[in-house]
């Protein structure tokens, strides 16, 4: 993972994410989260406590805690990695120091929790992007997402969720629980900002008419297909399974088009959040055009 870190390299469009980013969190803790209690974990959270217990400044607690993980940063995510942590610790808090004088947007809790979340999880997949974090929780986060394949958004609730229980000690119950509804709006913002809305499905298809499915997939939907031998266990058989990655959208087609050939053909899908390579990386025409020849076909028989 170390060697991996190194790989990192400086882009000037990192450091420019890092700051846009920090910017978007900053605002929505000061006009969202932080006049309405919500602690939804990181330095961030815990400021928000030591501010009810003892009046410390958020903008100095953030700082106090964000140096000590400076050093785990450079140590597990690497120089570059380290390099983009420092300016986020530090561009953060500075940010919401120069903000502070910014009034709430408003004091219903409920919809602070919703769009303060939802802005404050924009920031950080922002900045996640650029490979780089704020610091304080979100350094521990990343080495869970590093060492352990969980997705940013996970990682992050795993470490705020622990950091949720200091909230016992000045907070009450029905407040905590505003702060947990954040944790997880924060999350699926930050997923949303890694992945985006453009969700996959990846298709194992085992069927009788193995070459005819192939050849309409790769023709019709135009898709790319991978053919993975099998062995049966109910009659010790060899077999051919097709693996087929394709746009959410276009599934019914699919299913359509396999049923067509084999009514009895077994379809496993599960969903592929994060798909690259050809056809993928690249915008195809028929993705211009929003539909495949295939799905004009379809659609011009079903009218």
């Amino acid at each position: 993972m170390l060697n991996l870190a190194k790989r990192y390299k400086f882009d000037i469009i990192d450091y420019l994410y890092i700051v846009v980013g920090a910017f978007i969190t900053a605002v929505a803790f000061q006009v969202f989260l932080l006049p309405n209690n919500i602690v939804s974990g990181g330095t961030s959270g815990v400021s928000i406590i030591t501010l009810d217990l003892f009046g410390w400044d958020p903008y100095i607690v953030q700082y106090a805690l964000n140096i000590p993980l400076l050093a785990v940063a450079y140590l597990f995510l690497g120089k570059e990695a380290g390099n983009k942590t420092v300016l986020g610790s530090v561009i953060l808090p500075f940010f919401i120091g120069m903000i502070s004088h910014w009034p709430p947007v408003t004091h219903d809790r409920f919809l602070a929790t919703i769009i303060g979340g939802a802005i404050s999880g924009i920031g950080l997949g922002i900045i996640f992007r650029a490979k780089a974090s704020t610091g304080g929780s979100s350094v521990p986060a990343q080495i869970i997402h590093k060492y352990t394949g969980l997705s940013l958004g996970t990682s992050s609730m795993i470490v705020d969720g622990g950091i949720m229980l200091l909230t016992f000690l000045t907070f009450e119950v029905d407040v905590i629980m505003y702060g947990v509804i954040n944790l997880y709006v924060v999350a699926f913002a930050i997923d949303l900002v890694q992945v985006g809305f453009n969700t996959h499905k990846n298709v194992l298809i085992i069927t009788k008419e193995t070459e005819k499915v192939r050849w309409e997939l790769m023709n019709s939907l135009e898709r790319g297909v991978t053919n993975i031998q099998i062995r049966s266990s109910v009659d010790d058989s060899n077999k051919e399974m097709l693996m087929c990655v394709i746009p959410e959208r276009e599934f019914p087609y699919m299913k359509e088009l396999i049923t067509s050939y084999d009514p009895e053909a077994f379809v496993v899908v599960t969903s592929a959040s994060e798909v690259m390579g050809h056809g993928f990386s690249i915008t195809k025409q028929f993705e211009a055009l929003g539909h495949s020849s295939f799905v004009q076909e379809y659609d011009s028989k079903t009218q």
